[in-house]
């Protein structure tokens, strides 16, 4: 079953590649008569940066995927693996991946302004204004989720905080070799490969056991100067040999699932149709696959936060607009693929106690002991010792690149809405305008909630806001394809993003309906009630925005049809 399983995944992502994203790319979007790039015509050397595809694509990667394509899958078994599955393969070809490379290329035609920015231009100024806040609030969501991520998977294991030290000292030393000296991309990539493996074996040898406030404090640090530093510094470089992580991960994986021929009996194909998973913890609640399974698988089928990489970072450094198929569109393909794995791997090594204590074994450590598992009973030179590790450094890698590229987008977001103040009040605009004062908030913010203990209560709030995002993105760019492109099949972006609209927002009712009197109960019992208000009205923050932009579109349609008939 695994083997099947993984050979119709690569056939699935393969076809659609080859013949719906490039009917997208040349039918749609035309990319071939588009004018040049802005990383060319705008180009800075520190965020505008013109990037071979193969280079950006580790970056875009490495960004977008954080911990969620591996966490979403893990919770998702509850269901059983089949629905979380066919929900990966479905909302990745249909919806997340028109999603990402849609938001990238319409970033792109607006010199690489953020989604907001195209909101405004094309829904009203007011979808813009809201759009600008809620994209804020959901950066600082962003860093406190996956913040409490990492710092938990550093206290958990002393070799995995030393290895990312290692690994991102070898990226700035690769980095200089493929940037500043002859030897170039290829000799520079060779360089950073062995310093990677060094990286290993260096975390293995001097593993510290620190508490999770040191590794707040050091994410701090990291992160701030990760999103301030020249993109070619640090980001760039290191996402790039993070790419190789994935590489690595996607070889090995593939041919453990593929060669193992292993029945998917650890856990059932189906379990329940509202199996328990949403809910404080030790308090889980029935949630039905319909409309919550977007609120649990993110990354890998669909997620709002990549639009803000698509749209932030990398439409900065996409060299040619043709190259957004391979980063945009591509990117999510493989990501969906790695979700595949994730499931293959749970599903046939791993394993969990179903019911009521679904959630006391951690997302993260039962992918990191099943994939090690799957790997190291086919390979038997990896040993389960080095894939566990090699798992941790993983998972830890992208949540980090997650971290330092959403906190670089933060401070651009930032930097946009201090605008208007420029001519007004011009102290106020130097304050949040200046790229210390943004990074530094942003950071603080998050890393502030992630610290304080709620991260049950932050996760389904960055999940609700995530995908509420991606669903008012796909009403953008439906937008900015009918109004400035006038394409023909517009259908392509028009029902997926109504689709996603309906299941989003039926989930948030659900939420704030089911879920939140559920948090206030349990916050009064442990810690203060004041967590369960605060969800319930970033809920209610987001149905409004939601129906906001759909107005808008809906404006928008009928003017659009009325100018047609005319």
């Amino acid at each position: 079953m695994s083997t099947l399983i993984a050979l119709v995944a690569i056939a699935i992502y393969v076809i659609f590649y080859f013949t719906y994203g490039k009917k997208i790319r040349d039918n749609v979007l035309q990319s071939g008569k588009a004018p040049e790039a802005p990383s060319k015509r705008l180009n800075d050397g520190v965020d505008y940066v013109p990037t071979s595809k193969y280079v950006l694509f580790g970056h875009h990667f490495a960004s977008i995927a954080g911990a969620g394509p591996i966490t979403g899958p893990a919770m998702a078994v509850a269901w059983g693996w089949l629905p979380g599955l066919l929900w990966i393969w479905f909302g990745n070809i249909f919806l997340g991946a028109i999603h990402d490379y849609l938001s990238l290329v319409a970033s792109v035609r607006y010199d690489g302004r953020s989604m907001q920015f195209v909101a405004q231009d094309v829904i009203g100024k007011k979808a813009g204004k809201t759009f600008s806040w809620f994209i804020l609030f959901l950066c600082v969501l962003v860093v406190a989720a996956f913040g409490d991520i990492v710092a938990g998977q550093f206290a958990a294991d002393g070799r995995v905080f030393f290895s990312f030290v290692f690994f991102c000292v070898a990226a700035v030393i690769a980095g200089y070799f493929m940037y500043k000296s002859k030897l170039g991309l290829g000799k520079g990539t060779i360089i950073g490969l062995v310093l990677i493996i060094a990286a290993f074996w260096l975390g293995d040898m001097f593993p510290v056991k620190w508490g999770k406030d040191i590794y707040f404090l050091i994410i701090f640090v990291y992160i701030v100067l990760a999103s301030t530093l020249p993109v070619n510094l640090l980001l760039q470089p290191r996402d790039y040999l993070s790419s190789y992580f994935l590489y690595f991960g996607l070889l090995v994986g593939s041919i453990a699932a593929i060669f193992s021929f292993k029945a998917l009996d650890a856990i059932p194909a189906f379990t329940s149709f509202s199996a328990k998973l949403i809910g404080p913890a030790g308090n889980l609640q029935p949630s039905p696959f319909w409309p919550t399974v977007p609120l649990i698988i993110a990354c890998g089928a669909l997620s709002g936060f990549h639009s803000l990489v698509s749209a932030g970072t990398s439409s900065k450094q996409l060299k040619t607009e043709t190259d957004g198929l391979f980063v945009g569109y591509g990117a999510m393909l493989v990501e969906g693929f790695l979700a595949t794995l994730v499931v293959i791997s749970i599903a046939g090594f791993g394993g969990l106690a179903l019911g009521d204590k679904l959630m006391t074994t951690p997302a993260l450590g039962r992918f990191v002991n099943s994939f090690a598992k799957m790997v190291s009973t086919q390979i038997p030179f990896l040993s389960m010792s080095f894939m566990q590790l090699f798992s941790a450094v993983w998972v830890s890698t992208f949540a980090l690149t997650t971290l330092d590229t959403t906190n670089r987008l933060g401070r651009y977001i930032m930097q946009e809405m201090a605008e208007p103040l420029k001519e007004k009040s011009p102290g106020v605009y130097n304050i949040f305008h200046n790229k210390w004062v943004a990074s530094l908030l942003i950071a603080f913010i998050g890393l502030f909630l992630a610290r304080s203990g709620g991260y049950t209560v932050i996760w389904p709030a960055f999940s609700g806001a995530n995908q509420l995002l991606a669903s008012v993105v796909m009403l953008t760019v439906a937008v900015w394809v009918n109004e400035k492109l006038k394409a023909k099949f517009v259908i392509a972006t028009v029902l997926p993003a109504l689709l996603l609209w309906v299941t989003v927002v039926a989930a948030l009712i659900w939420y704030e309906i089911v879920i939140i009197p559920v948090f206030f109960i349990d916050m009064a019992k442990t810690t203060n009630v004041i967590t369960g208000v605060v969800v319930g009205l970033i809920n209610l923050f987001m149905l409004y925005l939601s129906f906001v932009m759909l107005f808008g579109f809906r404006k928008k349609w009928a003017e659009r049809k009325a100018t047609a008939k005319a």
